[in-house]
């Protein structure tokens, strides 16, 4: 098994190669899906309702209200993170042994790959990329935030540059769809042949 991160910060194209990369029949594991797995946990609610019961609405988690909770206090982002990336890192521990008997490339889609410490487990890592305002225009349009929010956001994530530093592998995503689609393409011929 052959593991390769696609990372990068919030609007830099991850998920738009790790799409590009499945229409081309690999398997890429989306850690922001389990993330939104969890929310349908009793048992994550719970913690969640324990932890921050400001954002519990009817026994529903308002996904808004924690959002803007952790993003505005280092120290209650760092507690739900405290709940989360455990459960993360076991699932991934789990999807290594069940597919390591594959000579095959798994494709993992994780924004918080050097956050969580994660590129450890990776034979490669490919970092997304694109310039700062292109990035905040993406974001701000997709997810309805304003700039401020934006920044909050952003602000967590470990930078970009310093990202691509550590990576293996850097694409750069503010090109047209076939263009890009034509690098991944020969990305993953390279990638085939390691």
């Amino acid at each position: 098994m052959k593991l390769i991160a696609i990372t990068g910060s919030i609007g830099c194209g991850k998920t738009t190669i790790a799409k590009m990369i499945r229409e081309q029949g690999y398997t890429v594991f989306d850690v922001d899906a389990w993330v939104r797995r969890m929310y349908f946990q009793k048992s994550f609610i719970a913690q969640i309702a324990e932890n921050f019961p400001v954002v519990m609405e009817n026994g529903v988690v308002n996904k808004r209200a924690l959002r803007n909770l952790v993003f505005n206090n280092k120290e209650q982002l760092k507690k739900l993170e405290s709940l989360t990336h455990p459960f993360l890192k076991k699932y991934l521990k789990y999807l290594i042994k069940k597919n390591s008997c594959y000579n095959d490339c798994f494709f993992l889609d994780v924004a918080l790959l050097y956050e969580m410490g994660w590129d450890k487990y990776c034979n490669i890592v490919v970092v997304a990329d694109v310039d700062y305002e292109t990035q905040k225009k993406r974001v701000m349009l997709r997810d309805n935030v304003n700039a401020d929010d934006f920044d909050k956001i952003n602000d967590v994530q470990m930078s970009n540059e310093v990202k691509k530093n550590m990576s293996d592998i850097v694409i750069n995503t503010n090109k047209s769809k076939n263009l890009l689609k034509l690098e991944v393409i020969t990305m993953l011929k390279y990638l085939e042949r390691l």
